[in-house]
C-alpha cells in the first residue's frame, strides 16, 4: 500500500524491493520458511523506507547542498561500483536523461551523511579515560581471530571408489581413535596432491572452506573428526593447536576504540532524529485499488 510522508509518495516499488531484501536476507540465517513472517517483514521494510524518507527529508530541508565537485565524484564512484556507465544503467534501469535525478539522490545521500556525522560529534568531548572506558564495556569488539591448527587425511574418490574410500577411512579413523599417530596415517592414506600438505598451519574463520571450518572450530586439540565432505573430497582431521580469541591492547587498537565509539553515538543520534522526526511527520497510507478507480471515473 503506497505511502505519502509529509506530502511525499513512496511507491509500493520500493516498500516491496525493501520487503524482498529483508526477506532474503532471513532466509539466507534459516530464520524463516514460506510466507509466515512476511507481515513483520513488510512493517520492517515500511519503518525502514519511512526512516529514510524523514532524514532525507530533514537533510534536504537543514543542511547545505553538497558541491557539485564532490556530487560528481561521488557518482562517478557509483557507477564504477556497477562496473560501468553501462552496466550502471542496465542494473538500475535508469537512463542517461535521468542522471539529474540520481545527482539530486546523491547529494541528498550526502547530505544526510553531514547530518548524521554532525550530530554525532555534536558535545562529544571524550578523555583517555572515556575511550578506556568503553574499551572495557565493548571488549568483544576487540578481539584477535580465533585460530586453529588442523592436520588431516583426504579421499577425493570418483565414481564407484566413494564407498571403498569411506570405509578406507572409517577404518583409519578407528585406528586414530586407538591411539595410532596420525601423520604416519596421513602419509599412507592421503591424497596429496603437488603443493598440498597434512598440516595445515594456523588458520581464521573464512579461509578455508566453510564446511571444513566447522568442523575444525569445534573440535578440541586432538581430537579425531568424524568423517566428513566438502568440494575437496572426504576428510578426517585432527586439531594440533588452538589460538582462542583474546582482547587487543588497548594502545594497539585506540584509533578503533575512537571509530567504535563514533559509530555508536551515529546510531543512537540518528534513532533519536528518526523518534523525534516520526513525532512531527504526516505519514497517510494510500488505497490504491480505490484511487485507481477514483481516477477512471
Amino acid at each position: 500500500m503506497p505511502l505519502i510522508i509529509n506530502g511525499q509518495r513512496v511507491e509500493d516499488a520500493l516498500l516491496d524491493n525493501e520487503f524482498s531484501q529483508i526477506k532474503a536476507y532471513h532466509e539466507s540465517l534459516g530464520n524463516t520458511s514460506c510466507c509466515e513472517r512476511d507481515p513483520e517483514f513488510r512493517a520492517t521494510a515500511r519503518d525502514n523506507i519511512a526512516a529514510r524518507v524523514l532524514l532525507a527529508q530533514a537533510a534536504a530541508r537543514d543542511v547545505e547542498p553538497t558541491p557539485d565537485a564532490e556530487v560528481d565524484a561521488a557518482v562517478a564512484k557509483l557507477v564504477d561500483e556497477y562496473g560501468g556507465r553501462d552496466w550502471f544503467f542496465m542494473r538500475t534501469g535508469a537512463t542517461e536523461e535521468q542522471m539529474p535525478l540520481v545527482r539530486r539522490d546523491v547529494d541528498v545521500d550526502l547530505r544526510v551523511k553531514r547530518m548524521l556525522d554532525r550530530l554525532a560529534d555534536a558535545d562529544d568531548t571524550a578523555t583517555e579515560a572515556d575511550l578506556r572506558a568503553h574499551y572495557e564495556q565493548h571488549l568483544s569488539a576487540f578481539l584477535t581471530d580465533e585460530q586453529v591448527r588442523a592436520s588431516h587425511i583426504l579421499k577425493n574418490p570418483k565414481g564407484e571408489g566413494a564407498k571403498a574410500a569411506y570405509d578406507e577411512l572409517r577404518a583409519v579413523r578407528r585406528q586414530l581413535k586407538a591411539g595410532a599417530d596420525f601423520v604416519a596415517m596421513a602419509e599412507q592414506h592421503s591424497e596429496r596432491g603437488e603443493g598440498t600438505s597434512i598440516d595445515l598451519g594456523l588458520f581464521k574463520r573464512g579461509e578455508l572452506a566453510p564446511e571444513f571450518e566447522a568442523v575444525a572450530f569445534s573440535l578440541d586439540v586432538g581430537e579425531i573428526s568424524p568423517i566428513f565432505t566438502t568440494q575437496y573430497g572426504m576428510h578426517v582431521i585432527t586439531v594440533t593447536e588452538h589460538k582462542p580469541a583474546e582482547p587487543k591492547p588497548f594502545e594497539e587498537v585506540r584509533d578503533e576504540v575512537i571509530t567504535h565509539r563514533r559509530a555508536l553515538r551515529r546510531d543512537a543520534a540518528t534513532r533519536a532524529l528518526v523518534e523525534r522526526l516520526r513525532r512531527d511527520a504526516v505519514v497517510e497510507e494510500i488505497d490504491a485499488e480505490a484511487e485507481a478507480a477514483a481516477a477512471m471515473a
